[in-house]
């Protein structure tokens, strides 16, 4: 045991109700380790989740353009040559994120 990062050992007693109700709030945070959430209320008392769903759409569409502006510049550099049809489709991916962007704003607010 002396090579635990956490040597002190604490316990206590429980209902079964005490003990669904434990699990039941380990449920909504999507968590199964019962030691490292009984540490973490113990210490703090609350436990935030964020939800980043709505974060993930734009960071998708901006990878999306960062790749294909990736794919851009390796052609342009090879040849030498900026399409109009390179630029056509920045804007376009541009102003996909722009409107996922404003889509998530009127949801927040």
């Amino acid at each position: 045991m002396a090579e635990r990062t956490r040597p002190i050992r604490i316990e206590f007693c429980v209902t079964e109700q005490e003990r669904q109700l434990i699990q039941s709030k380990m449920a909504q945070l999507g968590t199964k380790n019962i030691g490292a959430y009984l540490r973490k209320m113990a210490i703090d008392g609350y436990i935030i989740k964020v939800d980043y769903t709505q974060q993930k759409k734009p960071a998708a569409a901006v990878s999306r353009v960062a790749s294909n502006t990736n794919q851009i510049c390796r052609r342009i550099n090879s040849s030498g040559h900026l399409y109009t049809e390179d630029v056509a489709e920045l804007k376009e991916r541009q102003a996909e994120i722009w409107s996922l962007l404003k889509e998530t704003q009127r949801k927040e607010l």
